[in-house]
């Protein structure tokens, strides 16, 4: 029997080793960082191997290095493919919290990739996350503004995790966060038909 497995979920055999966080002069550092650690904005990013299909998914954990990937490039995060894009923008399907409040989901943060129209279809059947409620969102604005990440704070020495959560690029707290995740924010959106 063959599963769907979205592009973004991690796989057993892509743990994570362990790692020593310290505090450097503006922030946040590896004890043993290298080269290509950090983004063309300084943060630094969750150490995680890339082995895509080794061992077994682990549904509802996210790869951090393919879940930027896809929304760096506004790729599916299902097939990898190019997301569905019309003169309304760029679709996304999002657990329906339309309560939450008036003109949801404009300006709410998402780590969720965008999705083509055939993968959300199937994520709709699929996926148990979305079976208490989706809706398709197509967004006209959606600007990459954050990371989601642990974020830290200094102490004699070592560092000391205070929450994980949102993080934007302006943040002053940017440079003391380990980010797992890029966010973009929903803007302009137009509620679909529920698929």
């Amino acid at each position: 029997m063959n599963v769907l497995v979205p592009y973004i979920t991690r796989w057993s055999g892509e743990d994570t080793a362990p790692f020593r966080i310290v505090a450097r002069r503006n922030g946040i550092g590896y004890a043993d960082e290298t080269l290509g650690e950090r983004d063309s904005r300084g943060i630094l990013w969750t150490r995680t191997p890339s082995r895509h299909g080794q061992g077994k998914p682990v549904f509802g954990q996210i790869h951090g290095p393919r879940q930027r990937r896809a929304m760096r490039n506004l790729l599916c995060q299902v097939c990898a493919g190019p997301a569905d894009q019309s003169t309304d923008g760029v679709l996304w399907i999002l657990q329906d919290q339309r309560a939450d409040w008036p003109g949801w989901p404009n300006r709410m943060g998402v780590t969720e990739p965008p999705i083509c129209l055939p993968c959300a279809e199937l994520s709709a059947r699929l996926c148990p996350a979305l079976r208490r409620g989706r809706v398709l969102v197509r967004a006209g604005a959606h600007p990459l503004a954050g990371v989601l990440g642990t974020q830290y704070r200094p102490r004699l020495g070592t560092p000391v995790k205070t929450e994980t959560g949102l993080v934007t690029f302006d943040s002053p707290h940017i440079r003391w966060t380990l980010a797992a995740q890029l966010f973009r924010e929903l803007d302009n959106c137009t509620i679909l038909e529920t698929p």
